[in-house]
C-alpha cells in the first residue's frame, strides 16, 4: 500500500470521526426542576391580570446561587421605549432581597437591564436605565432617565449618571423600542468591564466608572431597512477586545466602523460565532441570510428568494452528522417556518416550529452540554435541529397576556451541574418562573451557578 493511499485512508477516517463521532446522543426529555413564585409584594395588577414583568437571572448574592430581578416600565407605549421604574430582586426560594420604585407597567419589549459584576470586585451589580420620576417620562426621549449601578444584594445605588450622550437620545418606532444593555470588553481588562447601550440609531459605550467611551450613530432608520434591533457583541479576531455587530455595520472596540453596508432587508437578528472554521469567528445577519468576515466580505448570502424576511437567526452545532456549526433561520417573517443551513451553504432541513405569539422566541440550548449537539427552544418546546424530534416543556400553565408578551421567554443557564444547560422560562404577564432540566441531571460535585454571557447578554427576541 502506497504512502499516498495510506494518507487518504487516514484522512477519511478522521473526517468520519469528526462527522459521526457525535452520533447517537440520547436526548432526554425535560422535567420540571423548579417552579418559583414571584413574591406577591413584587407583583402588580393591570389589564385584569396579576403579574411580575420582565425577568433577568444572575448571582445577586455572590454565593453561587441563581437569583432573579423582575422589572416593570414607567410607561408602555407601542412605538415608545419602556424604561424601568420598578425593580425587585428575589431568590430561588422566593425570598425578597430588595425592591426599588413602585407600581410600573408591563414592558412592551425586553429592555435595558443586565446583571453582572461590572467593576470586577467580586460583587454583582444590576446595570439599568431607571425612571426615578415616572410622571416625567417621555417614551420617545431619554431626557429624564438615569443610568445606574445597583448593588445586587441590597439594591442600593452604587453609581449613577445622566450623561449628555444618554439624555439627548430620542426616537420612535420599531428601532427605538428595542433598547438593550450588553456587557463587553472594550478596554482590554482581564474581564469585561464595559458595556454598550443601544438606543434606536445610537450605540453608546461606557466603562465601569460610567464614563462615556464613545458613541456611534447609524442613519438608517426605516422599518425593514435599519440595522439590527438587537446588536451582538463578541471577540471576532481573538485579540481580547470585542466587536459590535449591527448587521449593517461592524464596530471595533474604539467605536470605529470596520465596515458599513446593507447586505439585505429585515436585519432583525445578528450574532458573532464560529462558522466554517473553529479558529475564526464570523459575522451573521438574518437579512437575506448573510455571513461576513471582519472586513465585510460576504462568505455566504442566501438571498431574498430563500430568505424574504429573516426574522430570527441562531448559530450552533445543530447537526450531529456535520463538523462545525449550522445556522437556524426563521426565514419568512413572523411565521413558523425555519430552515437549517450548513456551513457550505446547503439547506439541511426545512420544518415548521410550533406556533408562539408573534412567532418569535428562538434560542439555542446546550441541553447535553456545551460541546454536544445543540437543541432549539421555541415557545415552550425544545426541538432537534432537523425538526424530527421535539419535546414540550411539561407543567406550563396556559399562556396569558397580549400579542407581544404572551409567550414564554427563555434564558438558558447551567443551574444543576454536569455542564448541561437548563431552560429558564417565564411569561411576563404571569407570576412564576419555571426551570426545566433532564431527569437525573445534577451532581454532588457541582460547584455552583456562575453567570455567563448567555444570561447577562440574554438574546431575548420579540
Amino acid at each position: 500500500m502506497t504512502q499516498k493511499l495510506i494518507k487518504a485512508i487516514l484522512i477519511l477516517i478522521l473526517l468520519n470521526s469528526v462527522a459521526f463521532g457525535k452520533k447517537s446522543q440520547k436526548i432526554q426529555p425535560p422535567v420540571l426542576h423548579k417552579k418559583i413564585a414571584i413574591p406577591k409584594q413584587l407583583r402588580t395588577t393591570s389589564h385584569g391580570l396579576e403579574y411580575g414583568g420582565d425577568i433577568r437571572i444572575g448571582d445577586l448574592q455572590n454565593n453561587l446561587t441563581a437569583a432573579f430581578v423582575v422589572y416593570r416600565a414607567a410607561i408602555s407605549v407601542d412605538g415608545g421605549a419602556c424604561q424601568p421604574s420598578f425593580l425587585g430582586a428575589f431568590t430561588e426560594k422566593g425570598e425578597i432581597l430588595w425592591a426599588k420604585g413602585e407600581g410600573g407597567l408591563q414592558p412592551n419589549r425586553p429592555g435595558p437591564v443586565a446583571i453582572y459584576d461590572i467593576d470586577a470586585d467580586g460583587k454583582t451589580e444590576v446595570i439599568c436605565l431607571f425612571a426615578e420620576n415616572p410622571e416625567t417620562v417621555d417614551p420617545h426621549s431619554m431626557k429624564n432617565i438615569s443610568l445606574m449601578f445597583l448593588d445586587g444584594t441590597t439594591g442600593a445605588v452604587e453609581k449613577q449618571a445622566k450623561s449628555q450622550e444618554l439624555t439627548t437620545a430620542s426616537g420612535k418606532g420599531p428601532n427605538w423600542v428595542h433598547q438593550r444593555i450588553f456587557i463587553c470588553n472594550l478596554s482590554g481588562n482581564k474581564t469585561p468591564q464595559d458595556f454598550i447601550i443601544k438606543l434606536g440609531t445610537k450605540i453608546i459605550a461606557f466603562n465601569h466608572n460610567l464614563e462615556v467611551l464613545w458613541s456611534y450613530e447609524n442613519k438608517w432608520d426605516e422599518y425593514q431597512n435599519c440595522p439590527a434591533y438587537i446588536p451582538a457583541v463578541g471577540d471576532l479576531d481573538d485579540d481580547g477586545l470585542d466587536e459590535i455587530n449591527g448587521g449593517y455595520y461592524l464596530l471595533n472596540a474604539q467605536g470605529n466602523p470596520l465596515w458599513e453596508k446593507k447586505p439585505g432587508k429585515n436585519m432583525d437578528s445578528v450574532t458573532i460565532d464560529y462558522w466554517d472554521s473553529k479558529t475564526e469567528k464570523r459575522v451573521f445577519g438574518s437579512g437575506f441570510g448573510c455571513v461576513l468576515d471582519k472586513h465585510g466580505k460576504i462568505i455566504l448570502k442566501l438571498g431574498g428568494k430563500l430568505v424574504p424576511h429573516g426574522q430570527e437567526l441562531r448559530v450552533a452545532d445543530f447537526d450531529e452528522t456535520l463538523p462545525g456549526n449550522e445556522m437556524m433561520i426563521r426565514y419568512n417573517g413572523h411565521f413558523e417556518q425555519v430552515m437549517l443551513v450548513g456551513n457550505s451553504g446547503e439547506i439541511r432541513s426545512r420544518f415548521d416550529l410550533n406556533s408562539s405569539p408573534n412567532n418569535t422566541g428562538m434560542e439555542v440550548v446546550f441541553w447535553n452540554g456545551k460541546n454536544k449537539t445543540a437543541m432549539l427552544y421555541n415557545g415552550g418546546m425544545l426541538w432537534k435541529g432537523d425538526g424530527k424530534q421535539s419535546f414540550k416543556l411539561p407543567d406550563l400553565p396556559k399562556e396569558v397576556g397580549n400579542k407581544r408578551q404572551g409567550w414564554y421567554h427563555c434564558i438558558p443557564a447551567n443551574i444543576t451541574g454536569n455542564e448541561r444547560e437548563e431552560v429558564m422560562v417565564y411569561n411576563p404577564w404571569s407570576t412564576e418562573v419555571f426551570i426545566f432540566t433532564q431527569k437525573g441531571s445534577g451532581t454532588k460535585k457541582f460547584s455552583g451557578y456562575s453567570a455567563t454571557p448567555r444570561q447577562y447578554n440574554a438574546r431575548l427576541m420579540d
